[in-house]
């Protein structure tokens, strides 16, 4: 298949779901195995990694009036009851380390699980569960946050340490781990939407602009370091310009989609999709063996 119409594809499979709980990860390795890309590639997995920046920055775009906003009101709040600590900006930031740290220590392992399609399908069947008993269990109960400025630190270290989950296990879903871990703390679901994508634009930005930084100054930090091409050409870089362009523009119209769509409906139809696509998935591996 050519290169450029490949990078579509995947483009659209990335934009569709990184912000959905249904793990973008997951799904691009599904479509890499169903297209014959090869998961040894380094360009590739470096590919898949950096057009993710296509979708941040269209979630930067629908969020930007939000999050200057609450910069301006740092560090006192838009009711003037926060702290350094207490304000969005900082719980936001605690977050983020609190996923950073931890994942980075666990680096290998997250290099080991990575290509494994076995757990892919066990992440995406048991994520799903998760995800409808703590939707149907949340939505019985009256949250005690329904606005992100309304959030406490131990909420936001909650929230970036059961972040990590899906680093280490790809098919979990960072969305599905931030949206579920709110909920378990008393957060509605809009409010847990919301904090889940601003806690996505640093781990995001963090992980797409270290990979890349890993292509153009590449080093090799262990005899099992296939991340990083040594060298990208002129198409490559057109292929992942194209890749990111076209996350871009279908992100955008997924988020402003739904979040309309959670205030409404809620996590349940996700939840389902999860447990049939993993179940598929894991009889067409037992097919396969």
């Amino acid at each position: 298949m050519n290169d450029y119409l490949l990078s579509v594809i995947l483009g659209i499979i990335e934009g569709l779901t990184e912000f959905l709980p249904v793990s973008s990860t997951a799904h691009l390795r599904i479509a890499e195995d169903l297209l014959h890309i090869s998961l040894t590639s380094p360009y590739w997995k470096m590919y898949t990694i950096v057009i993710q920046l296509g979708a941040i920055l269209a979630l930067l775009l629908l969020f930007l009036g939000r999050i200057v906003g609450f910069f301006r009101t740092f560090p006192k709040g838009e009711r003037g009851d926060k702290t350094w600590l207490t304000h969005p900006v900082s719980l936001t930031a605690i977050a983020f380390v609190c996923t950073a740290i931890p994942a980075k220590l666990l680096t290998k392992k997250i290099g080991e699980n990575l290509e494994n399609m076995t757990v892919i399908a066990l992440a995406l069947v048991v994520g799903g569960v998760v995800m409808w008993v703590v939707d149907w269990w949340a939505s019985r109960r009256e949250p005690a946050v329904t606005h992100v400025e309304e959030m406490s630190l131990w909420q936001a270290v909650w929230i970036g340490l059961c972040q990590v989950i899906s680093a280490v296990v790809p098919g979990t879903s960072r969305s599905m781990s931030t949206i579920a871990a709110g909920q378990v703390v008393g957060m509605d679901r809009p409010s847990a939407l919301e904090f889940s994508f601003l806690l996505s634009i640093p781990t995001m930005i963090a992980a797409t602009g270290y990979s890349l930084l890993k292509a153009l100054h590449p080093k090799v930090e262990s005899a099992a370091d296939t991340l990083t091409p040594l060298t990208i050409d002129a198409h490559g870089w057109m292929v992942l310009i194209i890749g990111t362009a076209v996350s871009f523009i279908v992100a955008y119209v997924v988020v402003a989609w739904f979040l309309g769509w959670v205030r409404k409906r809620g996590f349940g139809v996700f939840a389902a999709y999860r447990i049939i696509v993993g179940v598929l998935l894991l009889f067409w591996l037992h097919q396969h063996r």
